[in-house]
């Protein structure tokens, strides 16, 4: 009969160092904040960070070595640089053949295995150590200098992230390494060896680390006529970060199908695949897309930060007035509030944000999605399977039999997946869902395209949250600037006087905001409550703009009108808002 394994917080108690009402509080914590549970008891201070981490462990089945009293080998020190055991904050206790033991408190970093490995060509076998200690060994067994032996700084070490112009210049200095070597292969077998060799394994890397220093959503890899381009997208818009020789295009496109474990034979048809990594002490998942196009093979990759999403509504950008009717929807029993809005709007994260706000221990919550982006504790989290027949419309069929309280559909995509999420709204279940539309009224339209009957939206839709992401004035460096009262006409703005100015603030560029003038983003928003006015007119199939009139009776704010209000409040510029609320002929 196979045993099972005790977890961290049962080791530490069966060792008498914490309490069994301690381990079931902080088991609470966990599952509203998603910490491990170590981190806990160490934020909580009831344990050593040495105790805590010998109890990770015991319960990974890993060994675990107290640095206090194991010296690090002198072998195994010589084939590990010190700028890159500082940069993972890892050190190499042994030296065994071609095996290294390498001490770390995060044996799922796989970015420091892999560059470790590469750069001491040593088969890597991780081991677990406290942080604290591994920073301490660090310091006794180089005693260097912050910098390290004389290396660059990795992007991304210490506070200040590095430049546009640091990252090509560590980039260049990695190809001109792989590219003295001579001519690169182009069979397969050689390309995939380049691949896994160090200069195209630090480049990869280093593009990936630096994507996130830039807080960047994407990574776009793009083969051109004679270069091969990387552009991030930061804050919704795309800057080129490096162009980069041809000939690093092959194993530079291999290294990352084979960290995202995508089929590096196949180049004619789309890949999807994913990296997990963890960089900074934060945990990253890196959604991985490959298309062919004539040039190569286009790579992308969606950066998901997994502490980002747990965000409350207060931190969205909902006006008072908007965060206090859509927690009154959300709180019904039953129902249906749906988020709109184009691909990158912020939907999942406010989708996140409501379940994060619901998740209590009376609630059992369902969610069936395509794909999984977040884990969020205390939730059921089902991923759609379509080889294997598992749709959004079969998992709901099934959740209803799994006496739900809150279902979230990732994407309302067809009438049969419609309905059935009707059917669960109208036999007692709050239902959270998506649809692109433009705004919130024309997500009434846009059912009613998909085949659904207008009683069952009226019965069941209780509210509609159109949002988008405008960028955000950069707080450092922003200044005030007068402007035509009549430039703000559009956004629904009333002008008391033809000569009347208004204060608006722009960024002049610094560098926390890299010289863009803009940092982070902002939610724009429009809720519409469906209110038995706006019911009837979904009954009678009334046009659209009858409906959003009375949704404009009923309390909503346009897009453009909230993008107005963060307009004045400094926190975004009316060109941000054009350039993601307004549509050629819609206002």
């Amino acid at each position: 009969m196979a045993m099972t394994r005790r977890t961290a917080g049962e080791y530490l108690l069966e060792k008498g160092l914490i309490t069994q009402e301690q381990l079931e509080d902080a088991r609470r914590v966990q599952q509203s904040t998603g910490k491990e549970l170590i981190q806990i008891f160490l934020d909580q201070t009831l344990v050593s960070e040495r105790d805590a981490y010998e109890a990770k462990a015991f319960e990974l089945g890993m060994p675990f070595v107290d640095l206090d009293r194991v010296q690090p080998e002198p072998s195994a020190l010589n084939v590990v640089k010190e700028h890159i055991a500082k940069r993972y904050n890892v050190i190499p206790v042994k030296k065994d053949g071609n095996i290294l033991y390498l001490a770390m408190s995060d044996p799922s970093n796989v970015m420091a295995i892999d560059d470790v490995r590469v750069n001491s060509r040593c088969t890597v076998r991780p081991v677990i150590a406290a942080p604290g200690a591994i920073e301490d060994a660090i310091r006794k067994a180089y005693g260097g200098s912050a910098a390290g032996d004389g290396a660059p700084a990795a992007p991304g070490d210490g506070n200040a992230p590095a430049r546009p112009a640091d990252l090509r210049g560590s980039v260049m200095t990695d190809i001109a390494a792989y590219s003295a070597r001579g001519d690169a292969e182009d069979d397969e077998k050689a390309v995939l060896r380049e691949a896994e060799e160090g200069p195209i394994v630090r480049v990869a890397n280093t593009i990936i680390q630096q994507a996130i220093n830039e807080r960047a959503s994407d990574i776009h890899v793009e083969p051109q006529i004679r270069n091969l381009r990387i552009r991030y997208r930061i804050d919704g818009v795309l800057h080129e970060a490096l162009s980069l020789p041809k000939y690093v295009q092959a194993p530079l496109i291999s290294r990352y199908k084979i960290m995202a474990e995508m089929n590096i034979a196949e180049k004619r048809l789309p890949q999807d695949g994913r990296i997990p990594i963890r960089y900074q002490n934060k945990d990253y998942d890196l959604r991985v897309s490959s298309i062919p196009t004539p040039h190569g093979e286009k790579i992308v990759m969606r950066i998901l930060d997994k502490t980002s999403v747990l965000l409350g509504l207060n931190k969205l950008g909902f006006t008072p007035e908007t965060q206090a009717r859509l927690e009154e929807l959300v709180i019904q029993p039953q129902g249906m509030v749906l988020s709109t809005g184009p691909t990158g709007s912020g939907k999942t994260t406010t989708q996140y944000s409501v379940l994060h706000k619901l998740n209590s221990v009376e609630k059992n919550i369902l969610t069936i999605e395509d794909p999984i982006e977040y884990q969020l504790p205390g939730i059921s989290q089902v991923q759609v399977n379509r080889k294997a027949g598992l749709t959004f419309a079969s998992a709901l069929r099934a959740f209803l039999r799994q006496d739900p309280d809150i279902i979230m559909v990732g994407e309302m995509r067809d009438l049969e997946t419609a309905e059935i999420a009707i059917e669960a709204s109208l036999t007692g279940h709050l239902v959270l869902s998506t649809l692109h539309t433009n705004d919130a009224p024309s997500a009434v339209i846009r059912m009613v395209d998909m085949g659904v009957e207008p009683y069952l939206i009226a019965a069941t839709v209780t509210g509609v949250m159109a949002q988008r992401l405008a960028r955000r004035v950069c707080q450092h460096c922003k200044e005030p600037r007068e402007i035509p009262a009549a430039d703000l006409r559009a956004f629904g703005f009333q002008i008391e006087n033809p000569d009347q100015m208004v204060t608006i603030w722009e960024g002049v560029g610094c560098d926390h905001c890299r010289g863009r003038g803009y940092a982070g983003r902002v939610g724009i928003y429009e809720l519409m409550v469906v209110n038995a006015e706006i019911a009837e007119l979904i009954v009678r199939r009334a046009p659209l703009s009858d409906i959003k009139e009375a949704a404009k009776a009923n309390g909503m704010k346009e897009l453009r009108e909230d993008g107005l209000v963060k307009v004045l409040e400094g926190l975004t510029t009316p060109d941000e808002v054009r350039r993601v609320v307004f549509t050629a002929g819609f206002y």
